[in-house]
């Protein structure tokens, strides 16, 4: 077997799952640009493996690793983005920047056409 097709397509994998976590905004889609660029890496792994002819089968038993890893990404991470879009109502990434707290205690988004008095009562319930 020639070490030069799976490459190739390991290749393409990667720049495709890297323009989608690049180039998305929601986040379950980056989740799965991720996992195409773990792919990617899993199957580097497992052709280097047959063509070095190791008696070890290092490169499989990695991907076995990456595997269960990418399993456990996925499982964490899409439990986060759902927490995130019943608090914020979307999975949008640009609008998530607004959940950053500043040092004083408040978040970033403190709502510049609020009442003086409606801030007062939102940093007495954070507190």
């Amino acid at each position: 077997m020639h070490l030069a097709y799976p490459a190739v397509l390991a290749a393409l994998l990667f720049c495709v799952g890297l323009y989608g976590v690049l180039a998305r905004r929601n986040a379950i889609l980056v989740l799965m640009s991720v996992e195409l660029m773990l792919n990617a890496v899993n199957l580097n792994l497992v052709a280097f493996d047959v063509w070095l002819r190791d008696t070890l089968h290092a490169g499989q038993a990695l991907t076995l690793f990456t595997i269960a890893i990418a399993a456990a990404e996925i499982g964490i991470g899409l439990a986060i983005v759902l927490m995130v879009y019943r608090n914020r109502g979307t999975s949008d990434i640009d609008r998530l920047r607004d959940t950053a707290e500043t040092p004083d205690g408040t978040g970033t988004d403190t709502g510049a056409d609020d009442a003086p008095a409606d801030r007062e009562e939102k940093a007495e319930a954070t507190a």
